[in-house]
């Protein structure tokens, strides 16, 4: 559904508690069709909240899932269509933003302008590649290629120095697996050994479509899956990305020069845009060796054939049908599960509003979110930051000591909502009527350099880091913030018309969600100030990972698949957040109708309508094949396991349902996590 908003309203409700406190008509914002009053509550929670849209969202071949962020995602696209497809109907000065957004999405749906081009949007960059006869020229052309978006062996990029986070700094880190995880490439068991399998297909017939002979198609697939193996060997998983201190190794141009001494860094850092650099931060050093040792050692021939691999890889999404069908073929049907692509327009749509995020969102926000909705939310956050707050003062396992400094992080957040105050400039970014993926690189090559400019100076703190048109939200560590862009204030994450059971529940543990994540095992080690830096005594930190090993092995325990477990290690920042959302949205919930409760409503009292609005959030059809990928890829649990998961952690949930020893579901009470 359209979001609709009822902005006198929002102007007169300044808190969740004084919209309730009229009445006003306000609904309960659930939908009884959603639900499966065939299942129980305390057998299958989540087959009772989300089974009636399960069965009724079926998925389409359009998606490897489907789920209540879906809907709001396409509702938004359809929403962004209509801006877009307006501008790129009419002619507009040349340079001017319209035309850059017109431009853009009219050579995106023109067919048969790509399918006429085929290969020849990249042929002379193959052909540059291809001129590669010395090894020592490669440094400079991965930097060069690396501009363009084109990465292999090693990322690298600027962001705030997470132990000086008022300046930024470059970083590096592993980078370059095509199937984008370590277990693509070394796992045995057979859903991934076919997987494997048909990548190497897939090289093959990329090589071939881009106008190798089949010889040399084969030959570049062996150098493919030889050279990212090896790197994968000494990728670090998923799980030891999550240790922030492990992964910050900063060291000066010298000491990198020496430990790395074959690796041309001049001539990388030159071409890919940086000058002058001092200092390093090296994520992942032995990937770094790896990729070093593997640049000094393979002949120029075949680095060159490798690296014509990760252009065509790179641009296969914006040439020819024939390309971007084969693409499809293995990233979304083989790994995915999806059957269809989707219809050109959402793909241009999604393309437009990425290039010119800031640009396509100032016009969504103006149309769909106007300022007044913000203040509606800046009174929800602070509800929620004082609960958090209470809950930390009350909390029976942390120190006094710790405590105050936890009190003081909260205290410092800064909140975003909606819309950055200061919109993007995009007047030096050059959309030309040429070919497609050639305005791509220009966009690609325009934002590195506007991120390559900000090494060794101040961290902007007033800029996003998501586009306002978003549905998601974020906390940044290094800046202490919380952000909300106005894609995710709308149904079912946020409804003016409903009651405040309803929006805490579903909205507010969002936001609960985003709060904790400054106190989950990653964002409890960064301060008030965004710096990685202890302020925890030992003897605090110690029960808090005592108490959050409670949460891994619980995931651990977890069957997402027929012998496969979830991961509770790399999925515990994101379950300690939902853990957390719940326990302090539910707390500001009471606090908030504590003088005019609620009224039991279709059958469901205020508290059993909260935790089914929490539920609702998470509705989602899914394929066994992206099951299998999100648990090997994603840090987050599966919709499923977000609701069935966290829930019996929740002693409020136990009350609300009447949850007994007799449910399946039923946790002891000593056996739950208490944390936040």
């Amino acid at each position: 559904m359209n979001a609709k908003y009822y902005f006198s309203v929002a102007a007169l409700c300044l808190s969740m508690a004084a919209c309730n406190s009229g009445k006003g008509g306000l609904t309960t914002g659930i939908d009884l069709a959603n639900l499966d009053t065939t299942a129980l509550p305390g057998t299958d929670f989540y087959q009772f909240a989300c089974g009636g849209w399960m069965k009724n969202h079926p998925l389409t071949d359009e998606y490897s899932q489907y789920g209540s962020f879906t809907i709001l995602a396409e509702n938004n696209r359809k929403q962004m269509q209509g801006l877009i497809e307006e501008l790129a109907k009419a002619e507009h000065e040349q340079g001017s933003v319209a035309q850059k957004i017109g431009t853009l999405y009219n050579l995106a749906m023109d067919s048969v302008k790509l399918n006429q081009e085929g290969i020849a949007p990249i042929k002379a960059e193959l052909e540059e590649i291809a001129a590669l006869k010395d090894k020592k020229d490669v440094y400079a052309l991965l930097g060069s290629l690396e501009r363009r978006g084109i990465t292999s062996y090693l990322g690298t990029g600027v962001g705030a120095d997470q132990k000086n986070s008022s300046m930024n700094a470059v970083y590096t880190s592993q980078a370059g697996l095509s199937m984008g995880e370590k277990d693509y490439y070394l796992a045995e068991d057979e859903a991934t050994t076919k997987i494997r399998e048909a990548f190497k297909v897939h090289v093959t017939k990329m090589y071939q479509l881009a106008g190798f002979d089949e010889a040399t198609a084969n030959r570049g697939r062996d150098i493919v899956m030889d050279v990212e193996t090896r790197l994968a060997k000494a990728f670090r998983s998923m799980v030891e990305l999550r240790d922030p201190q492990a992964n910050y190794n900063k060291m000066t141009m010298d000491e990198l020069k020496q430990k790395y001494a074959s690796f041309g860094w001049d001539a990388y850092l030159t071409n890919l845009g940086l000058k002058d650099v001092q200092e390093i931060i090296v994520g992942q050093p032995e990937a770094l060796a790896e990729a070093a040792k593997i640049l000094d050692t393979l002949p120029a021939d075949q680095q060159s054939l490798y690296l014509q691999w990760k252009l065509i890889d790179r641009a296969a999404s914006f040439l020819s049908d024939e390309i971007v069908e084969q693409n499809f073929d293995f990233y979304s049907r083989t790994m995915s599960g999806a059957k269809e692509m989707q219809p050109r327009w959402k793909r241009a749509v999604s393309v437009t509003g990425s290039v010119l995020g800031e640009a396509v969102g100032q016009m969504y926000v103006e149309k769909y979110f106007p300022a007044a909705a913000k203040e509606r939310m800046v009174a929800l956050v602070k509800n929620l930051q004082t609960a958090l707050g209470e809950r930390i003062q009350n909390l029976e396992w942390m120190s006094d000591s710790t405590k105050t400094r936890a009190l003081e992080k909260l205290a410092a957040f800064t909140v975003k909502i909606g819309y950055p105050d200061k919109w993007k400039d995009y007047s030096t970014l050059d959309i030309q009527n040429d070919s497609y993926y050639a305005n791509i690189e220009r966009a690609v090559i325009w934002a590195s350099d506007e991120n390559m400019a900000k090494a060794g100076k101040p961290v902007d703190k007033t800029e996003w880091h998501m586009t306002p048109q978003t549905v998601n939200a974020y906390y940044n560590p290094t800046t202490n913030e919380i952000c909300f862009p106005a894609g995710i204030l709308q149904p079912p994450f946020f409804d003016m018309n409903a009651d405040d059971a309803f929006n805490y529940g579903a909205i507010g543990v969002v936001i609960g969600h985003e709060m904790t994540h400054g106190f989950d095992d990653q964002g409890r080690q960064y301060d008030k100030e965004g710096n990685l830096k202890d302020w925890w005594t030992a003897e605090d930190a110690e029960r808090f990972n005592e108490r959050a090993q409670v949460m891994v092995n619980f995931f651990d325990s977890i069957q997402v698949a027929p012998g496969v477990h979830a991961n509770g290690r790399q999925t515990l920042g994101e379950n300690i957040a939902d853990y957390g959302g719940l326990q302090v949205s539910y707390q500001a919930f009471k606090n908030a109708t504590k003088d005019a409760p609620l009224a039991t409503i279709d059958g469901f009292t205020p508290e059993q309508r909260f935790f089914l609005a929490y539920s609702g959030v998470w509705a989602n059809n899914i394929r066994p094949e992206f099951v299998l990928y999100l648990t090997k890829m994603d840090v987050h649990s599966l919709g499923e396991w977000r609701v069935n998961g966290a829930l019996p952690q929740i002693d409020a949930w136990y009350d609300a349902f009447g949850i007994t020893e007799s449910d399946p579901m039923f946790v002891p009470k000593a056996e739950r996590v208490s944390i936040w």
